[in-house]
């Protein structure tokens, strides 16, 4: 406070001089109680706006798990805290006006290639790809946590599976003809489930490569299967996501007869809870399943890990798989 003090000095001995302080000091009173009133209400108004701007900030940085329980949806919390780091106010309105998309990481339902999804809602957080018949390049995936594995977080309604991936059975609506998605390379990379199933596929070459379970059982069959390439001229346009959280993953062919097409699907570092993770109905030239955790109720008989003998191959290679009994994964 020295600094408003010697201000309030400075303003009265420019007002006056030192010889009208002399002459009237009642006068020079007053005039020094309204200065010192005038620089104590802009120290008080500088005070307050600092304090708003500080509990601005503060709030943009809360912990994800706090914007949840304030009610914001898993990726509204994420662009919260994003927006938190960022510089600009302009860029971040901006940002935060535009549509929702893939390549954003926004939840919704996508007809692939789509960037912009055919239905989006705010209690809707799945992330849905419906492959059909025009082919994707590329499909990448990775950074992920999905299911019950962060707070606040809960399967769709009637769902038991965080990730589902593959074709549709045909038991499903007795009007429904089976597809299949049929793909050159589904790599399956650093996953971690409570429990993954693989069924009903086939693979040209089969890889199942330093996988931790909590029991396993791996059950493919041979068979002659055929190298598989998805081809065709012109294509869609590769469609990539990373770094969000989302109650269920699930990309499959959706429409009645028609196989799903995606040349190379890469799936990375996906972490989830809450259901068994399913792999269903893929015809592949190469499916390379490595380095992920399976398990979640400490009992190697249960078989976290399972490939039934549903799944077919030409070569089959396993290597570097150990059972540990392993907890349920932690909320994030």
């Amino acid at each position: 406070m020295w600094i408003a003090e010697l201000f309030i000095n400075f303003l009265i001995a420019l007002e006056f001089g030192w010889w009208s302080f002399l002459r009237s000091p009642g006068h020079t009173y007053r005039r020094t109680i309204f200065y010192r009133d005038w620089v104590l209400a802009k120290v008080e108004y500088l005070q307050s706006e600092s304090a708003k701007w500080r509990a601005l900030f503060t709030t943009l940085k809360l912990p994800y798990s706090a914007l949840r329980m304030m009610g914001l949806s898993p990726n509204m919390a994420v662009s919260m805290l994003v927006a938190g780091s960022a510089v600009g106010g302009g860029a971040i309105a901006a940002e935060m006006m535009e549509p929702p998309s893939f390549s954003k990481g926004d939840a919704g339902i996508y007809d692939a290639p789509l960037d912009t999804p055919v239905f989006v809602a705010e209690s809707f957080n799945t992330l849905r790809v419906d492959l059909g018949s025009t082919a994707v390049g590329n499909i990448t995936i990775k950074d992920t946590t999905l299911g019950t594995a962060f707070t606040g977080s809960s399967l769709p309604s009637g769902e038991t599976s965080p990730i589902i991936i593959g074709g549709k059975a045909a038991v499903v609506d007795p009007a429904f003809s089976e597809t299949f998605l049929e793909t050159s390379y589904l790599l399956v990379d650093r996953w971690r489930c409570e429990s993954l199933l693989i069924t009903n596929s086939e693979a040209n070459k089969l890889i199942v490569t330093g996988m931790v379970s909590d029991g396993q059982s791996l059950s493919p069959v041979p068979a002659a299967i055929r190298m598989r390439a998805v081809n065709g001229g012109v294509r869609a346009a590769d469609m990539e996501g990373h770094s969000n959280y989302f109650d269920q993953l699930r990309i499959q062919a959706t429409s009645s007869g028609v196989n799903g097409k995606v040349d190379v699907l890469t799936l990375s570092n996906l972490y989830s809870r809450g259901g068994s993770c399913l792999i269903d109905r893929v015809l592949a030239n190469v499916i390379e399943i490595r380095l992920g955790e399976i398990g979640g109720d400490s009992d190697l008989a249960t078989k976290a890990f399972q490939i039934a003998d549903t799944v077919s191959y030409t070569t089959f290679e396993a290597v570097g798989n150990v059972e540990v009994a392993m907890a349920v994964p932690a909320i994030q």
